[in-house]
């Protein structure tokens, strides 16, 4: 870290946020109208939706193990670079999927290029980011994502209905193309000025320690992201069983909910850590969801991405900044990789798992079930943080007497 970096709004930061913006606002256009496009356009079967999503973010968490190794190298240009243009030509590609194959395919090749930029982007946010304004600086970070959560799903589903699939293509492929001027114009930030190069060896051999620190936020994560992949497979179709006709305005509140909270929720996490948030969180998240499974009206909806959107804003990007305060700076690319890799995992587990749950009940039911997984991240967290503040007693006491 460059310690004369103090100040948390630099040219820098802002440029690579704008560059995650972009990245997930494509995402966010194009993954809700999949399973609306592929029902349509193919005919397929619930589990096959599932897996419009799943192989997407498989490939991505496969990808991140490779990424995260180069960073530690500092070649930050290389990856960014690589990452977009591998989704430019899928985002491109997905127009000319004449069958549900090839369409797969695509979906894999841009899991590649979306899990290199998707790793390197954070990691060089916790770059410029002061360490005391962490916390902070990556819930600021994060609210790009928020942005494109709340945009993307409503201008993609506006596009697939009034001009097609085709238009919508177009659009998300135009969206990636304009990261490559913001990149070149960030171009002087470079990870190996932290030593990352000279420290490689050091890195791996302690590669272990710090996948142990980081593991049971890992977990957490994967939990709430399995939530999240029902909402962003099932979420249209759902609103099309139970006749929703605003189902799309869940993204826009949810969005908003988290928008507001993440500042918030940061400075709380720099000031006080993370268990107050983590609890109130996960509370709120299953009262989204809950809320959700019993929507007969827009105003439930709203509700219902309300109280899910302040649970999911208030956790995630404390999860992120726990991750990477737990590591030193050479393996902040492997914490950022985990944490992506258990987000995509469990948006993939749960779009399956989900999925084949919806196969056999209505969606309704689907997510009542799907908030049982937030019941489980509370009694996890509630068990390790019981047992390590025992065991932090217990060195206490070793040490005194």
């Amino acid at each position: 870290m460059n310690t004369h970096q103090e100040k948390l709004w630099s040219k820098e930061f802002i440029l690579i946020t704008l560059c995650n913006l972009l990245l997930f606002l494509n995402l966010q256009m194009l993954l809700p109208s999949f399973p609306v496009y592929t029902k349509d356009a193919f005919n397929a079967s619930d589990f096959t939706v599932s897996l419009v999503t799943s192989l997407f973010a498989l490939s991505a968490i496969a990808t991140r193990f490779f990424a995260a190794g180069i960073l530690r190298k500092g070649k930050v240009s290389v990856i960014l670079y690589t990452g977009t243009a591998i989704a430019v030509l899928a985002t491109a590609g997905y127009y000319w999927c004449g069958s549900i194959a090839l369409l797969l395919v695509m979906r894999v090749l841009f899991g590649i290029g979306f899990g290199l930029a998707s790793t390197t982007l954070p990691t060089m946010a916790a770059h410029v980011i002061p360490p005391r304004r962490m916390g902070e600086g990556i819930g600021y970070f994060g609210l790009s994502t928020s942005l494109a959560m709340s945009i993307g799903p409503i201008i993609g589903l506006s596009l697939l209905g009034s001009f097609g699939f085709g238009t919508l293509t177009t659009a998300g492929t135009i969206v990636l193309i304009l990261i490559f001027p913001l990149a070149f114009a960030n171009r002087s930030v470079d990870l190996s000025q932290d030593g990352s190069a000279s420290s490689t060896f050091s890195s791996k051999k302690n590669t272990g320690a710090a996948l142990k620190k980081i593991a049971i936020p890992g977990l957490l994560n994967l939990l709430l992201s399995v939530t999240y992949g029902g909402l962003l497979s099932f979420l249209a179709l759902y609103g099309q069983e139970a006749h929703l006709s605003h189902i799309g305005s869940f993204f826009l509140f949810n969005a908003l909910a988290i928008f507001l909270v993440r500042p918030f929720s940061g400075r709380i996490f720099d000031s006080k850590g993370h268990f107050g948030i983590m609890i109130a969180g996960a509370i709120f998240t299953m009262g989204g969801l809950v809320t959700l499974s019993l929507a007969t009206s827009t105003l439930y909806i709203i509700l219902a991405a309300l109280l899910y959107g302040l649970g999911y804003g208030m956790i995630q990007p404390s999860i992120q900044a726990w991750m990477i305060k737990e590591v030193p700076v050479e393996q902040r690319g492997l914490a950022n990789s985990m944490f992506f890799n258990s987000l995509d995992f469990g948006v993939a587990a749960g779009s399956m798992l989900l999925g084949v749950i919806a196969m056999h009940a209505d969606y309704s039911g689907m997510y009542r079930i799907s908030a049982l997984f937030m019941g489980l991240f509370l009694v996890l967290y509630l068990v390790v943080s019981i047992w390590q503040k025992k065991k932090r007693i217990s060195q206490s006491e070793q040490r005194t007497a």
